[in-house]
């Protein structure tokens, strides 16, 4: 397993992680068996808005003597009562559901207590108005919550709450279709979502990635909009070459489903190279770099979606991004200008042109 450190902490998260979306459907001895797993292969990162209540007396099972093994996504405002998920801003209903995800989880902490599936500017105030964000700073300032985090898929409503200066974890849906404009929860330009994963790095805010797979439809190429089927470890390579990602929550059903995804683990950089989705690049993203080294390798040695991925940081005002270029063996200023790069890029970027300006950039 790889691992990414958290920017707001100590903590090593592992970047695939495991998602409770499905697995409430199996008998409990199966979910036993695909956490326990899941641990077994260094998973340590566990996101709890599953679709039915089931999982959280298996998930204290198979927690049973490991609970330090494991980092807990619990949501604020997530609903079980009916045995299914819910989404509730009633703040008496959110403390009754979070005391019983806590018994059921057989814990007295929550490593990330997340602000759960605000997509509107209404739904934030009703959050804000109810209680409910008091609630979870003051289970903060109690120490029963370790971080804070937040659940969304709109940009716009993402940075209204960084605003507030309070989240260590932003719960974000990347994949190529919403980045690109395609599917119900594409909001936000391709821009737009970029510089908002700019600034979760900037601002050592760390992006656990929901929906890697759009449900599956980006395997499958008779539903997926680029007309090919992708891979999964090329849908988890282009969630972890975004900024500020540190982990791809998948949601398995089981131990095969686990173990397709975990299986990214042993592919090569060839089998992760998702440049198909050039064929589906909006015109505002031609010429931009996405950082998936399709262009490598570079004759010279130079990492340059590493190199782009510093200076468009550092372009946003990270400082830190700055200190990060100056130390690689090889930056910009070694570019021999041969144009492998250019020939090689599905998105039309002119490397040779940017490796001069960024040389000129950082000296």
């Amino acid at each position: 397993m790889e691992y990414r450190k958290l920017p707001h902490g100590e903590e090593q998260i592992s970047v695939i992680g495991m998602g409770s979306s499905v697995i409430g459907e199996q008998p409990e001895k199966d979910i036993i068996e695909t956490v326990e797993f899941a641990l077994d292969s260094g998973i340590n990162y566990f996101d709890m808005a599953g679709g039915h209540a089931s999982i959280f007396p298996a998930y204290g099972k198979a927690l049973e003597g490991r609970r330090k093994e494991a980092k807990l996504q619990v949501h604020f405002g997530a609903d079980y009562s009916t045995g299914a998920y819910g989404w509730t801003t009633n703040l008496d209903t959110v403390k009754r559901s979070v005391d019983w995800q806590m018994e059921k989880l057989r814990t007295d902490y929550i490593d990330f207590g997340f602000i759960h599936c605000l997509d509107e500017e209404s739904d934030l105030a009703a959050y804000e108005k109810h209680g409910i964000l008091n609630f979870l700073m003051d289970m903060k300032a109690q120490g029963v919550v370790k971080h804070i985090g937040l659940s969304t898929h709109a940009p716009e409503l993402a940075n209204k709450v960084m605003d507030k200066n309070i989240l260590d974890m932003l719960m974000f849906s990347i994949n190529p279709m919403y980045d690109y404009g395609q599917g119900d929860y594409a909001r936000g330009s391709d821009s737009e979502r970029q510089r908002l994963y700019r600034r979760c790095e900037k601002e050592g805010v760390g992006i656990s990635v929901m929906k890697p797979f759009n449900a599956g439809q980006l395997l499958d190429e008779n539903r997926s909009p680029f007309h090919r089927a992708m891979t999964t470890a090329q849908c988890i390579q282009y969630a972890l070459d975004k900024p500020g990602v540190l982990t791809v929550v998948g949601g398995p059903g089981n131990v095969a489903q686990l173990q397709g995804i975990l299986a990214y683990l042993d592919t090569t950089a060839e089998e992760r190279d998702y440049s198909i989705i050039s064929t589906l690049t909006p015109d505002e993203s031609i010429g931009k770099c996405v950082y998936c080294r399709h262009c490598h390798p570079c004759l010279a040695g130079l990492d340059i979606g590493l190199i782009n991925k510093y200076y468009d940081l550092a372009l946003q005002g990270d400082t830190l991004a700055r200190e990060h270029y100056l130390t690689l063996e090889k930056t910009a200023a070694d570019c021999v200008q041969c144009g492998h790069c250019d020939g090689r890029c599905p998105f039309k970027v002119k490397q040779m042109e940017r490796m001069i300006e960024i040389k000129e950039y950082f000296t």
